[in-house]
């Protein structure tokens, strides 16, 4: 095996747990599918289809960060839910993975983020009320930027195909 096959298969890899990453916060995301793209047009030896992958497919990890931060701004901003409720839910989220296996994560986000609300409202209603907007808002976020970062790992793929097709 060459080192253009290693290169390839772990940037695959990497790949893969970068989309993941986009739905699962613990792991690496977006960030780690553009290094990825970056490391195989630098050593995957597939020459200036490599570097048209990496281009075509880093604009769709920019663009898959961008609309997950905007998304899930925007709707956050209109609910008017500031951003130590969102904080106070990710440290329950992290802590609840620690407690639940698997599911703790977004169980203690959810909870968080309602005891949060329920602290700065006083009203369990309007507290439920802005918690499932910004569970909405952030699960949009994060199904754009997956969807995006799954175009990105097929233009990938579709280079590794042209790449070994022609080499």
């Amino acid at each position: 095996m060459n080192s253009e096959t290693v290169v390839t298969v772990l940037c695959g890899l990497a790949i893969l747990v970068g989309v993941a990453g986009t739905v699962i916060p613990v792991l690496p995301g977006s960030i780690l599918i553009g290094a990825s793209l970056l490391a195989w047009a630098i050593w995957g030896g597939a020459g200036t289809a490599g570097w048209v992958v990496f281009a075509v497919a880093m604009l769709f990890v920019a663009a898959g960060m961008a609309a997950s931060a905007v998304l899930t701004g925007r709707k956050l901003k209109q609910h008017a839910i500031p951003s130590h409720s969102i904080v106070a839910a990710l440290v329950a989220g992290v802590i609840g993975m620690f407690i639940i296996p698997v599911v703790g994560l977004f169980v203690g986000f959810a909870a968080g983020l309602l005891l949060s609300e329920f602290l700065r409202t006083r009203n369990i209603g309007r507290a439920a009320t802005s918690s499932w907007a910004a569970l909405k808002a952030t699960g949009l976020g994060m199904l754009a930027e997956f969807g995006l970062a799954s175009l990105a790992a097929s233009t990938w793929v579709i280079g590794v195909w042209i790449a070994a097709a022609g080499g």
